[in-house]
């Protein structure tokens, strides 16, 4: 996936992601711990003081994207995209995965 993609997608989940979090009725502590970062991070994150790492984006993805609330929306987000449903289905599994 090329890096004006993710770019997009990134920003995407910071314009939209106190509303997600807010939609799960999660506190910043709560969704923080959730993905392995401070409050403070998170924080950060949400009011555009801080950058939002690929690595991040895809932990507050799975979150999202496994709750039925907050799913469809993603999608209307512009979060989670046609493109890239298709690259992940596309993706081969690592080595790790054939042993």
């Amino acid at each position: 996936m090329c890096e004006d993609m993710q770019g997009y997608l990134v920003n995407n989940m910071v314009d939209n992601l106190a509303v997600l979090r807010m939609k799960l009725q999660l506190k910043q502590v709560e969704l923080a711990d959730m993905v392995g970062i401070s409050r403070q991070t998170l924080l950060a994150i949400e009011k555009k003081q801080r950058p939002l790492s690929w690595s991040i984006f895809l932990s507050l993805l799975f979150v999202f994207f496994i709750n039925e609330e907050t799913r469809s929306l993603l999608g209307v987000m512009g979060i989670y995209t046609d493109e890239f449903d298709s690259v992940i289905k596309l993706s081969k599994p690592s080595k790790f995965w054939d042993k």
